[in-house]
């Protein structure tokens, strides 16, 4: 028996240049799908970066200030206690009476040092917190996110 042509074993006659270029069409058209999508989740994933970002600075801006002005309002109080207490020595007559009142003023000062304290603490704490909100927020509509997919 003589074999048969299309039996040879390098013959290439089962090659179908169309399946080929129709496969070849397919993945190219997958492939540009999926870039697509991932650039739209990039593009996406960067805007709410930069949203982040521009909300951080400017609670940061605004929590420097209320600092700042938390800090000028405790250097006015010790400036205007200070003044009065100089005022207030002036008039001293006696030398138990100049004691008496240097121990009421430092008692008083340190006092309002540990008010200006807890105030200056809060102030921070607050200022913190909403510095860091916008990534915490970021943070947990990530997770919810991977969590989803």
């Amino acid at each position: 028996m003589a074999a048969k042509k299309t039996d040879d074993v390098f013959s290439i006659a089962a090659f179908d240049p169309a399946k080929l270029s129709e496969s070849f069409r397919e993945f190219a058209e997958k492939g540009a799908s999926q870039s697509k999508d991932a650039y739209a989740k990039l593009k996406t994933a960067a805007e709410d970066a930069t949203k982040v970002v521009e909300a951080t600075f400017e609670n940061a801006q605004a929590g420097t200030a209320e600092l700042g002005r938390t800090a000028i309002e405790a250097l006015r109080t010790n400036a205007e206690s200070s003044l009065s207490h100089m005022e207030a020595l002036l008039g001293v007559k006696s030398v138990s009476e100049l004691f008496e009142l240097q121990t009421a003023f430092l008692r008083k000062q340190a006092e309002v040092v540990v008010e200006q304290a807890k105030s200056m603490q809060e102030a921070t704490r607050k200022v913190a917190e909403k510095v860091a909100e916008p990534g915490k927020t970021a943070a947990e509509k990530a997770l919810k996110t991977f969590k989803a997919a």
